[in-house]
């Protein structure tokens, strides 16, 4: 069986055994699709390496915050097969940061992506490679959602098929000022494939994910807050205006939620991921698995010696 490199990494770690162990039984682990599934991973690698162009860059930040950056502007950052490729490598890369707390996720020249470059559909387009491109993202969004890091989809200029899929696979979404997320896929004759479906209606529930998939509606930044699929909407002026201010502004909002101590940050993401992915019994069990792994730490005896709540 073909091993996700999530679940290796996550096994390593005997403090939070129990909880991940549990929590990956019962969603084939960390991964949705094995070899079990007829999933063979380095086969789907090789067929989409051979559709080149554009690059998922990653940069990660002594502040604990990485920004990764969806990177083919030439093509409204649509997803070539090495793109798809790399995005699993970076995601890897991410579950190996250890003092890592959070992540953005943003498109290069002022948009966010654009889905999957029509290049390389229409060479995958029987319905055998298609489902193994289907399985293969799956597996990598996935993966990225359930990183022990808070994830921000920072949505410039248009997100639209799969790469409105892509914003669902993160925790929270900011949208900038003009900003637009649309699942076109009706339009192409398709449903989304990603898991942007189900985790839409876990973000917005039933009715308005039908609306937005029925409909393809144009969801821009008011919309966006009114159903719940944006968390913000960033500021315009003039340091909006700067080539990163909008990345600036999206640092300075995740920064509320990662200021302290990267096991303590990480130990909170464990415990929202288990309350949202496992029966309640199950996540109460690993609720008492975390805190195990952070009770009688560093953070909380300095906290304990210093910060006396009852004052």
């Amino acid at each position: 069986m073909v091993l996700c490199a999530v679940r290796r990494q996550l096994l390593r770690s005997s403090s939070c055994r129990g909880f991940w162990v549990r929590l990956l039984q019962r969603q084939s682990s960390g991964c949705v699709y094995s070899s079990v599934h007829g999933f063979h991973q380095e086969e789907i690698r090789e067929k989409l390496q051979a559709f080149p162009g554009g690059s998922i860059e990653l940069l990660k930040q002594d502040s604990g915050i990485a920004v990764l950056t969806i990177n083919n502007p030439s093509r409204m950052n649509a997803f070539s097969g090495s793109m798809m490729v790399e995005l699993e490598e970076r995601v890897t890369q991410l579950e190996n940061w250890t003092d890592g707390k959070g992540v953005i996720i943003r498109g290069a020249g002022e948009t966010f992506c654009s889905g999957s470059d029509l290049n390389a559909v229409r060479a995958i387009s029987n319905p055998q490679d298609g489902m193994k491109m289907c399985m293969f993202m799956q597996n990598a969004l996935t993966r990225l959602l359930r990183l022990p890091l808070i994830s921000v989809a920072l949505v410039e200029g248009r997100a639209l098929g799969g790469g409105s899929e892509l914003t669902t696979a993160c925790d929270f979404r900011l949208m900038a000022p003009g900003s637009v997320i649309q699942f076109v896929h009706k339009h192409m004759g398709l449903v989304p494939g990603w898991g942007g479906a189900a985790r839409l209606v876990r973000i917005v529930g039933s009715q308005h994910a039908l609306k937005l998939l029925g409909g393809a509606v144009k969801v821009d930044p008011e919309l966006g807050l009114h159903i719940g699929l944006a968390d913000g909407v960033l500021e315009t002026g003039q340091e909006a205006d700067d080539a990163d201010g909008h990345l600036h502004q999206a640092e300075d909002w995740l920064s509320r939620y990662t200021r302290g101590p990267a096991p303590v940050i990480r130990a909170v993401k464990r415990v929202v991921l288990s309350g949202r992915e496992l029966p309640l019994t199950d996540a109460l069990r690993a609720e008492k698995d975390v805190f195990g792994t952070v009770w009688g730490g560093p953070a909380n005896l300095q906290a304990l010696a210093t910060k006396p709540k009852h004052k």
